[in-house]
């Protein structure tokens, strides 16, 4: 990238006073990152906006205003109509996502459908046509079909190549192609973190996330005191947090109330898979990440099913006195206290 004369911005670290207005704007990737930014650097004033991705992804357009729930609140209260159009919602996805493990060549063709609706010819389908069954990969969604209009209407375009090199212009592909830019934004090359990035260790000795399962999907096995969430894979990443917080909520208030100062899941390495907690996708960052990713479990509780009603039943109902968790005080606490080093 040290050829390139222009700016190269990384979405995590994006400056306030960017200015792309007039000027040609390369985005690399085509995630969730990528394709929200394209139509929004189009309509902040950029001269044009590429986006170059090295594969296709699923994109499917939703509604930015649910229209059962404006529908709904006409008749029922407001709190009644979120309750219901959230339920809606979730058992629609999950359907969804069943029916794309059930019959994915049938999932594909209607996502496909709908995107050669929404570009009404405009656009080569070859740049909307993944290699891979629905949801193999995460599914992305663009409000009103926004991305879709300004590829239409000509402001952004898309380009399936690789990179050749970096020039003192913009970026030279394998195929032959030059993009010319004046800005290039990297929204690619996601590297997954564990723990926010803090290294826990146990008397001198590193916590490896790799060697261990998730009891509950929250608690890293054998290590005490910690808990951390890993969201839905095939769903919003949000709605195990909600649960699963509400679970860690309820551990530490039964700690309180019984005078424990150290929790530990006790795992059985005879049930540990090969497989990590997200081992359903295959998307490269997943990948790559697997020698940070808990392991997953053959059977509950270290099994990670990524499935909301099951977890929000398990959870909820969730005993803390199941033979699996270890609770101790701090006059048996022996010198095994975990350290975390950022």
């Amino acid at each position: 990238t040290e050829e390139f004369k222009g700016q190269i911005v990384h979405p995590q670290h994006w400056p306030e006073n960017l200015d792309y207005k007039g000027k040609k704007v390369v985005i690399i990737g085509s995630g969730a990152t990528a394709i929200t930014l394209v139509p929004a650097m189009s309509k902040g004033g950029a001269g044009h906006v590429t986006m170059l991705q090295r594969s296709p992804t699923y994109i499917a357009s939703v509604p930015s205003i649910d229209f059962i729930y404006e529908k709904t609140r006409r008749f029922m209260s407001e709190e009644a109509a979120y309750k219901f159009t959230r339920a809606r919602n979730i058992g629609m996805q999950r359907a969804i996502y069943a029916l794309s493990q059930k019959h994915p060549k049938t999932v594909r063709r209607l996502l496909l459908k709908a995107i050669e609706m929404q570009l009404k010819g405009k656009v080569d389908m070859k740049h909307f046509t993944p290699s891979y069954n629905p949801w193999d990969q995460r599914l992305c969604v663009v409000p009103d079909g926004d991305l879709f209009k300004i590829l239409r209407e000509g402001k952004a375009s898309v380009e399936t190549d690789q990179i050749e090199k970096f020039t003192e212009t913009g970026i030279q592909l394998k195929s032959g192609k030059h993009l010319d830019a004046d800005i290039i934004v990297s929204a690619t090359g996601l590297q997954v973190q564990i723990m926010g990035g803090v290294q826990a260790t146990i008397d001198g000795e590193p916590v490896k996330s790799s060697e261990h399962m998730l009891y509950n999907g929250v608690m890293l096995s054998d290590v005490p005191n910690m808990a951390m969430i890993i969201g839905y894979v095939n769903a919003s990443w949000t709605l195990k947090v909600d649960i699963a917080a509400d679970y860690i909520c309820r551990l530490l208030n039964y700690m309180d109330k019984n005078n424990y100062d150290e929790v530990i899941p006790s795992g059985d390495k005879s049930v540990m898979e090969e497989d990590t907690v997200m081992g359903s996708l295959s998307s490269g960052y997943i990948s790559r990440a697997a020698d940070v990713i808990p392991k997953q479990g053959k059977q509950a509780p270290w099994q990670v099913t990524n499935n909301y009603l099951e977890d929000r039943k398990s959870l909820k109902n969730a005993k803390f006195d199941d033979g699996v968790l270890r609770f101790h005080k701090h006059s048996e606490v022996t010198t095994r206290k975990p350290k975390l080093v950022s």
